[in-house]
């Protein structure tokens, strides 16, 4: 037999149950995986295992958080009164969008959106159960929904590229939609202050709601075992968008 000969695999053994052999290495096997009635030859491949998941699902799996929907632990109402002073401190803003400016379109729909958020907020924290969760998502995407509805009433010249994307993001992330139009909003509220002398008062108290309900809302998700903070956050957040609804008048 020439060298040559022993590098060419043995046609008498192709076939031979367990055994296949590899050019250039006649040693080599792997073993033939029987699936049913099928054998399956794996011979000079990777051994990819049959459980992995299909690529666009692996994707979607490791996709950025900001592409996550919002995740909450739910850790408000741990008592009846707790969960008493959270609704009666979510009705303001029902009032607050009853008695809003309704001069134009863009007005209307806020006016509307805040008593969505007062309804949404009073739904959530009467509830119990599985449905708890999906109406404290109902609640976050109300309130994104009224700054952006805010900050279309304040400022005409949104363009419309960042009105269509913030509707895409609402559902799945109403915080960062809430975060990029209440920062719209106040850049609006100050230059409008600064040039009117009659909404430096009302934006004095604006600014120092914000920071108090900031405040609430920082010691809630540190002293969490601390009651009521939420509804302090409440209002708060109700005396802030009182003073807007100054500035739309």
């Amino acid at each position: 037999m020439t060298p040559e000969g022993t590098l060419k695999p043995a046609k008498a053994l192709n076939g031979v149950h367990g055994i296949c052999l590899l050019p250039h290495s006649p040693f080599t096997f792997q073993e033939i995986k029987q699936h049913g009635d099928v054998n399956e030859s794996v011979c000079g491949t990777p051994n990819v295992g049959s459980k992995q998941r299909p690529i666009p699902q692996k994707i979607w799996q490791e996709r950025p958080s900001c592409l996550r929907p919002i995740h909450c632990g739910l850790k408000d109402d741990k008592h009846l009164a707790e969960t008493v002073a959270n609704v009666l401190t979510s009705l303001p803003f029902i009032a607050l969008g009853i008695r809003a400016p309704r001069k134009n379109l863009n007005c209307k729909i806020y006016a509307n959106s805040l008593i969505g958020v007062g309804v949404a907020s009073s739904l959530y924290h009467a509830s119990r159960g599985k449905l708890r969760k999906y109406l404290r998502w109902a609640d976050y995407t109300m309130i994104a929904t009224a700054t952006m509805c805010l900050s279309r009433a304040l400022r005409n010249e949104n363009s419309k590229m960042l009105m269509v994307a913030s509707a895409v993001c609402l559902p799945i992330q109403p915080l960062m939609v809430s975060a990029v139009h209440t920062g719209l909003m106040e850049v609006a509220f100050a230059k409008r202050a600064f040039q009117d002398p009659d909404l430096r008062m009302a934006y004095n108290v604006h600014k120092m709601s914000s920071i108090l309900g900031g405040a609430f809302f920082i010691a809630e998700d540190v002293f969490h075992e601390t009651p009521f903070l939420h509804a302090g956050w409440h209002l708060a957040a109700a005396v802030g968008v009182g003073t807007c609804n100054k500035l739309l008048e």
